[in-house]
């Protein structure tokens, strides 16, 4: 609660960027994978810039905030079971769940929670992280164009 609050109260602001420049460094920082190339290609797509000359991101603040429902494996496995249509789970090699989420979800509960849905199918990502789209671009393509089967 305390962090709906501070969004309400506008204390979660996405940070504003004088150049699209500082909008590249800021993806660099966060991927450590993502090279300066992409870095510029993308600033422009994830950020725009303002009236006031500045650039902000895309995103919004409500980002920051943590689900403030509670959370109950027990249904949330029921909804799985109930998906009719085939599922592609892509997965990066690093482990994300437990870099973001810090030991409270692991990959192993990810895999385990995955087996609810019906038709799931699990794809791999080599030398990729969180931004797995943005460190492995023509994998995650490949991965998405044999899910759908068109060359």
């Amino acid at each position: 609660m305390n962090e709906l609050k501070a969004y309400h109260r506008g204390e979660l602001e996405l940070k504003a960027y004088d150049d699209v420049g500082g909008v590249a460094r800021r993806l660099m920082k966060t991927n450590k994978r993502l090279a300066q190339d992409k870095a510029d290609w993308l600033a422009p797509h994830w950020a725009r810039q303002a009236e006031d000359g500045r650039w902000h991101i895309l995103g919004h603040a409500a980002h920051k905030i943590s689900n403030a429902s509670l959370f109950r494996v027990d249904e949330i496995l029921e909804v799985y079971k109930a998906i009719r249509a085939p599922v592609l789970a892509v997965e990066a090699s690093d482990d994300s769940p437990g870099q973001w989420w810090q030991g409270r979800f692991t990959l192993a509960e990810y895999h385990e929670r995955l087996k609810a849905v019906p038709d799931v199918r699990l794809g791999h990502v080599a030398d990729a992280g969180h931004m797995l789209h943005h460190d492995q671009p023509e994998r995650v393509a490949q991965l998405i164009r044999e899910f759908l089967g068109t060359p």
